[in-house]
């Protein structure tokens, strides 16, 4: 049965440009070895995917909609429904010395940004480089073999789907505990210094509230604890010298 627009799911997926077979990006971790993609920074799980809502491009978007729990197949995304058609006047020539002390560091293929855009060099010479601010794959169709792995139905399901999807840590370290219409969500120690920790818990709050209508009230918790004392408290003892027995006269 297709997924309703909103519809939480799980999705693994591997996307390859169906012209040249180039893997770019994938969600599991034996794909991502197997064609040297691996990053030891990123955590490889199934994508979570709100159906009809734009959290994966177009094109994929509109195949998950027709999609069923278990299914595996490989989705065709064009173009106008992937990373846009290639636009000319997004291919600039511009001074090379408008790169300022990258100037002399730049090369053909690297990606660079400028006036806040990021572009292509495609090519550099006569004290000119020409910057392509088209997406890598415009005008591409890109193939997704995708496995939809699960639907999230149960409130607990779907609190951990959410906290998976924020939250950069390993999967036992997060936790959460639902009392009544009340959430409380435990920050893992790892997390307190993170920059954007704050922006991390509005997109929580602002996921959970959407998708689990049960819950009225969001806490984050976090327990901060005196290492000081914990220090103290596990180092050794020095030894007592026992008195020595002397002998009576």
């Amino acid at each position: 049965m297709p997924f309703k627009k909103g519809s939480l799911i799980l999705v693994d997926y591997t996307a390859k440009v169906k012209d040249t077979n180039e893997v770019f990006e994938t969600t599991t971790e034996e794909e991502a070895k197997k064609h040297s993609l691996h990053d030891a920074n990123i955590k490889y799980q199934p994508k979570l995917v709100s159906v009809g809502e734009s959290w994966v491009i177009k094109g994929l978007d509109d195949a998950l909609a027709n999609a069923n729990v278990g299914d595996k197949t490989t989705v065709e995304v064009s173009p106008d429904k992937g990373f846009g058609v290639r636009d000319t006047g997004k291919v600039r020539m511009i001074p090379l010395r408008k790169l300022g002390e990258d100037a002399e560091k730049v090369s053909v293929g690297d990606t660079i940004e400028l006036d806040e855009k990021k572009g292509i060099i495609r090519f550099i010479g006569s004290g000119r480089v020409q910057v392509d601010f088209n997406h890598r794959f415009a005008g591409k169709t890109i193939l997704y073999d995708i496995n939809v792995v699960k639907a999230l139905e149960a409130d607990e399901d779907k609190i951990t789907g959410i906290l998976k999807r924020h939250m950069p840590v390993e999967d036992p370290k997060i936790a959460f505990k639902k009392n009544g219409n009340a959430l409380d969500i435990t920050i893992p120690e790892e997390l307190f210094r993170v920059d954007g920790l704050q922006i991390i818990k509005h997109f929580i709050q602002m996921d959970i509230f959407k998708f689990v209508t049960s819950i009225e009230k969001v806490n984050f918790v976090e327990t901060y604890l005196n290492k000081q004392t914990q220090k103290a408290e596990t180092e050794p003892k020095p030894a007592t010298e026992k008195p020595v027995a002397q002998k009576a006269a």
